[in-house]
């Protein structure tokens, strides 16, 4: 049976790799949304663990709402990186800031 500390401690693994990821590769922004990701999912791990250890639905219906947001910001993110990739060649955080106007 996994334990609850279990699944925490796995959750604050996915929380500090995703924090780790952005801290070590500032470049690209690639990575950078996939950290973001692995953060997101590990406050959807938490919400589902308690939950299902306090026999309360609320967690898992709030974890549905944060994957349809997470959805869209993907979305809308690798749509950035397209037009970013198209009008610049590369995906350096850098060139952002030259995409205004």
């Amino acid at each position: 049976m996994v334990e609850l500390i279990d699944v925490l401690i796995f959750s604050a693994l996915l929380l500090m790799i995703g924090i780790g990821g952005i801290f070590l590769n500032r470049k690209n922004l690639i990575i950078i949304l996939l950290c973001i990701e692995l953060i997101l999912l590990a406050v959807n791990t938490n919400f589902i663990a308690f939950a299902y250890f306090l026999n309360d639905l609320n967690g898992q219906i709030f974890v549905f709402f944060i994957l349809t947001v997470a959805a869209a910001e993907a979305a809308i993110g690798l749509a950035i990186l397209l037009l970013l990739f198209r009008n610049k060649g590369s995906l350096a955080v850098d060139d952002i800031s030259e995409l205004k106007g």
